[in-house]
């Protein structure tokens, strides 16, 4: 489980197709404190560490976690937004992020009002069941709150 609050960026270093797999070697300062099968959210993802070499560790995205996720997109070099597993009996600042993905959305309009910025997102009208007004929405590892949820739409 994750808050959605990000604790730090990664760098892509590697990036290596294995049949429908995606195995991922990030570069971090979280790395020397990470262990073999730790889950560490990567925009919002939950992946689980397989290798650590060093100054990075390696993750493995499967098929259908690239199905639904933008992961697909990562390139050598990109960064990621990186929080580790919440701590029974710390802080919840954010709000309780799985790290299961439902969908993509796409940012269609970005709105600065009264000192608050408005992002408005567009899915497939399939997927209304996933915001709902005043609810949570975890977007890249992100914590928001949705002020307007729509058929296709929420912002």
């Amino acid at each position: 489980m994750f808050t959605g609050i990000i604790e730090t960026l990664g760098k892509i270093t590697r990036l290596k197709k294995d049949g429908g797999n995606l195995h991922i070697s990030i570069s971090s300062g979280i790395t020397p404190e990470l262990k073999v099968d730790q889950s560490v959210a990567h925009n919002g993802v939950c992946l689980t560490v397989v290798d650590i070499n060093n100054d990075q560790y390696t993750v493995t995205a499967v098929e259908e976690t690239l199905l639904k996720t933008n992961l697909n997109d990562l390139e050598v070099g990109a960064l990621v937004n990186l929080e580790r597993a919440m701590i029974l009996g710390s802080r919840l600042d954010g709000h309780i992020v799985q790290g299961h993905v439902d969908t993509t959305a796409t940012c269609t309009r970005v709105e600065e009002k009264d000192g608050s910025w408005y992002f408005t997102f567009a899915y497939a009208p399939n997927k209304e069941h996933v915001t709902i007004e005043k609810g949570s929405i975890t977007i890249d590892g992100v914590s928001l709150t949705v002020v307007n949820s729509l058929q296709d739409s929420f912002s």
